[in-house]
């Protein structure tokens, strides 16, 4: 089950980060009933969308309890469609918000 939701990750970014913290067939199970209930949601491409790129990004400050390293969340729009994105704990602590949301910034265009 869990490689079933990997593969949908590639075009549901909406569970990626739930999808990174399951540990238990539980939490697998309530997933995929989010899935079902919500089949509308997913990555819709237009023909009409402009050719701008623009990225956005965010950060907690300190989110993991045991390391105390924050969590950096970017997605990368071309026109009105999304084309990259991904969430992942940061390689190094953080000392303040601002340190962590620049870490997040400087990875969402590198």
């Amino acid at each position: 089950m869990i490689g079933s939701l990997l593969y949908l990750m590639a075009t549901r970014p909406d569970i990626q980060f739930a999808v990174c913290l399951i540990s238990h067939l539980q939490a697998v199970k309530r997933i995929f009933r989010y899935l079902k209930f919500n089949p509308g949601l997913g990555l819709w491409y237009s023909s009409g969308s402009s050719l701008s790129l623009r990225g956005f990004s965010d950060a907690d400050h300190a989110g993991c309890r045991i390391d105390r390293k924050s969590t950096s969340g970017i997605c990368q729009l071309f026109g009105t469609s999304l084309v990259s994105w991904y969430s992942h704990k940061q390689a190094s602590v953080a000392l303040s918000t601002t340190e962590a949301e620049y870490v997040a910034a400087a990875s969402c265009y590198s």
